[in-house]
């Protein structure tokens, strides 16, 4: 890939970052509190797939790249599971049974919703 198709391709999540970056050392610069600046950050970077777009930048470097990108996907599959047993086990602890159920279900359908939307993000090919 050239220079320019990189830049063509992955235009859009740069110039989301740019922004993004460009609102916290504003907001830090005005003083605005750094919980709130976070979760604002959190908010813009969902719903604009901001943090997609920078794994397919990071991916995108030959060899270490994708390796990269593993590293930090895999630890939020554990760090899922392992929120799912931690709440379970004081659920199931204060009687809230048919809570934990739910819970475990959602956590479930959570993942499978992750791991399909993988499947399906590399079987449709980026334009």
């Amino acid at each position: 890939m050239t220079k320019q198709s990189i830049f063509k391709t992955y235009r859009k999540p740069l110039l989301i970052w740019m922004a993004i970056i460009l609102a916290i050392v504003i907001a830090l610069k005005l003083g605005i509190d750094e919980k709130v600046v976070l979760f604002g950050t959190v908010v813009i970077g969902v719903f604009t797939q901001a943090f997609a777009g920078l794994a397919a930048l990071i991916a995108a470097v030959p060899l270490i790249g994708p390796l990269i990108v593993k590293v930090f996907a895999i630890p939020f599959f554990w760090l899922l599971n392992a929120l799912g047993y931690f709440v379970g086990a004081v659920a199931i602890k204060k009687g809230y049974r048919t809570e934990f159920t739910k819970s475990r279900v959602l956590t479930l359908a959570l993942l499978i919703g992750i791991i399909i939307g993988y499947i399906i993000g590399h079987l449709v090919p980026m334009r």
